[in-house]
């Protein structure tokens, strides 16, 4: 409404509306669009860059990746610019710029004038060092320039498919995907790709099938890789995680790139510290830090802390933030080893790069209600709750009203949760206990 508001207002109030809109709803792109093209106006750029870059750090749409763009060719930063435009051509192929005038694929042609052309080893170099700097959007403008060349390239395909995961594009993850099976160059490789179709439309079993007929025909990494993903994705006892292992095992025998061998390292190490063999998975990731996968220093830092070496865990997680571009999620996860005064300035931190993770809102609820702050601790949850009602929060916020004797919102809330899961057996049981509670106080 605020939002709505600020359409019918001009100058300071439109400003305070639009302000009030995003500090309530974060997910909104209007307020961060108008705000960009305010400083424009200005002759502010390099301001309305950063504004932009607040929504695209954990919101990727075509429109905000246009926007930028167009700010980058105003201070004649062309590289940046064709990034963005290959980015939002992956999200949308047949995307249409300015006001529907101009073809996206146009605007690289033109752009593509004032740039330092790639051949095939130097985006295949470009895509390693992106990739290793987890920057997801840089990562995915090669990748698209990469497929201008080779269409028909599966393994790209697939990539493509990984990176729109990652920045939580399913759409578009699933027709690359269902592209790299079309273009499979054998039947080894078709059967991986439909596994992952599979898995990730929630047939497990079948797509365990189609990973093992691979097997049989070929033994190859992704066909390796794919079946210890999905049987890792259950609660693993000693025999289950040693056959896991045994495939990861397989898969890093056979021939792939750093890429994606440094990723089975790096489950690999996961699933070494959830037996407790620390050793064997600090070798995983600093052997998968030396080829260069970023995201193993978070694993390293989880050996440091069983290791009751929290400084060292600490320092490992300030080597991630340092070297990611996207890096709420280190920041989130450093505060674990860390006192409480830094942890809350890395959650603040989380949540500024992003609003939509929840655990920082949980954390600063739960301190807040250690403080006898009760009312502070349930305004923290809703404020996260109005754009974003999970059920952990919802739950926390129920649980957190029935101590405060407040039976009928904690009731609300637990049918709000319900709603979302309905054999939630911790919502469940404080449900049927905040009723009995209401019933004995009305009898």
């Amino acid at each position: 409404m605020y939002q709505e508001r600020s359409l019918y207002n001009v100058g300071t109030k439109k400003i305070v509306d639009l302000k009030t809109a995003t500090e309530l709803d974060p997910v909104l792109s209007f307020p961060y669009k108008y705000r960009a093209a305010s400083m424009v106006d200005e002759n502010r750029i390099g301001e309305a860059i950063l504004e932009i870059n607040k929504i695209i750090g954990f919101k990727v749409s075509p429109d905000c990746l246009e926007l930028r763009a167009w700010l980058f060719i105003a201070i004649e930063d062309y590289e940046s610019a064709l990034r963005d435009i290959r980015a939002l051509l992956t999200l949308e192929p047949n995307y249409m710029m300015f006001h529907g005038k101009i073809r996206g694929d146009h605007m690289v042609e033109l752009l593509n004038q004032y740039v330092q052309q790639w051949g095939p080893g130097d985006c295949w170099m470009q895509l390693y060092d992106r990739w290793s700097a987890v920057d997801d959007i840089g990562s995915l403008a090669v990748t698209h320039q990469m497929l201008v060349n080779d269409p028909a390239k599966s393994i790209l395909l697939f990539r493509q498919s990984l990176l729109l995961l990652r920045l939580n594009c399913q759409k578009a993850a699933m027709r690359s995907l269902r592209l790299s099976r079309n273009h499979a160059s054998s039947e080894h490789e078709r059967l991986i790709y439909e596994g992952w179709i599979l898995y990730d439309t929630g047939y497990r079993e079948e797509a365990l099938s189609k990973a093992e007929l691979s097997i049989s025909i070929h033994r190859s990494f992704e066909a390796f890789f794919l079946k210890a993903y999905m049987l890792a994705d259950t609660t693993l006892d000693t025999e289950s995680s040693s056959h896991v292992i045994q495939l990861l095992e397989e898969a890093l025998k056979c021939p792939s790139d750093g890429l994606r061998k440094g990723q089975a390292l790096n489950n690999l190490g996961s699933i070494y510290v959830d037996i407790s063999k620390l050793d064997l998975a600090t070798d995983c990731y600093v052997n998968a830090l030396d080829i260069k996968h970023t995201r193993a220093h978070q694993g390293l830092a989880r050996v440091h802390h069983l290791k009751n070496q929290r400084k060292a865990a600490y320092d490992e997680m300030t080597k991630l933030i340092e070297k990611a571009q996207n890096n709420a999620s280190a920041y989130e996860k450093r505060s674990e080893y860390c006192d409480r005064d830094m942890a809350n300035g890395d959650l603040s931190m989380a949540t500024q790069l992003d609003p939509l993770r929840t655990y920082p809102y949980r954390y600063r609820a739960a301190v807040l209600m250690d403080d006898q702050k009760e009312n502070e601790a349930v305004q923290e949850l809703t404020k996260a709750i109005a754009f974003k009602p999970d059920l952990q929060m919802l739950h926390l916020r129920a649980a957190f009203h029935e101590s405060m004797g407040d039976c009928a919102s904690a009731l609300r809330d637990c049918e709000a949760a319900l709603c979302l899961d309905p054999n939630h057996k911790d919502t469940i049981d404080l449900y049927n206990r905040a009723q009995g509670r209401a019933l004995h106080l009305h009898m």
